[in-house]
């Protein structure tokens, strides 16, 4: 068994918002690891995933950090690095796809706009997390990824990305004050305006994925 930190903690981004990722690799799914607290794969996945080049697997390989080794062997480090990753233009469009059915069910009205907020927000996030490992030498696992790309960040007001980061943290912990529609209406329209970001960054990516 292999128990691991990642993510804010690991980065040092740590904040009232955050929440500690904890991965346990064993050599199955194991009962005795909460699936609301662990992140619980077994090795065969993890070579997997390593051998995918995916996303997760760079996470891992970038900010990991070693807890507890029942072998006294550090597995991740042991794997080198991934793969390239050969699939950013599937996952960003997939994560557009996202954006955009969560984006239709807010105007239509007939939903719960934390949950639908929260999809907007995640998908913005791994939207800008695949790009940045896909396209630059720079790759960026935060929350705030889409904030973090420089020249090619998400243009929005502090009040409507806090809006969206809100309702993530209601939609996964039930924490923090709840939206209210007029809010919600009142940042609608440049929540709307993300498609244009997402459309421009999807036409940089190259066909091929990762670019070195």
């Amino acid at each position: 068994m292999h128990i691991y930190a990642f993510g804010s903690l690991c980065r040092g981004e740590v904040d009232v918002g955050s929440d500690v990722d904890v991965l346990a690799i064993t050599e199955s799914l194991d009962p005795r690891f909460d699936p609301d607290a662990f992140s619980n794969y077994s090795y065969k996945r993890i070579r997997a995933l390593w051998q995918e080049g995916n996303p997760f697997a760079w996470h891992l390989a970038t900010e990991a950090k070693l807890i507890f080794a029942s072998d006294g062997r550090n597995f991740l480090a042991e794997l080198d690095s991934p793969a390239a990753y050969q699939r950013c233009a599937q996952d960003c469009e997939q994560f557009f796809r996202v954006y955009q059915r969560a984006i239709d069910a807010l105007k239509s009205g007939g939903c719960s706009r934390v949950f639908e907020l929260s999809t907007v927000f995640l998908a913005v996030r791994n939207f800008a997390t695949c790009f940045s490992l896909g396209v630059t030498k720079l790759p960026n696992f935060s929350r705030h990824s889409a904030k973090n790309m420089g020249e090619r960040s998400l243009k929005i007001s502090e009040r409507g990305y806090q809006l969206l980061e809100r309702s993530r943290i209601l939609a996964t912990r039930a924490a923090g004050p709840m939206v209210q529609q007029q809010e919600m209406e009142a940042c609608l329209h440049e929540i709307c305006a993300i498609s244009f970001w997402m459309k421009k960054l999807l036409t940089e990516i190259p066909t091929n994925g990762r670019v070195y």
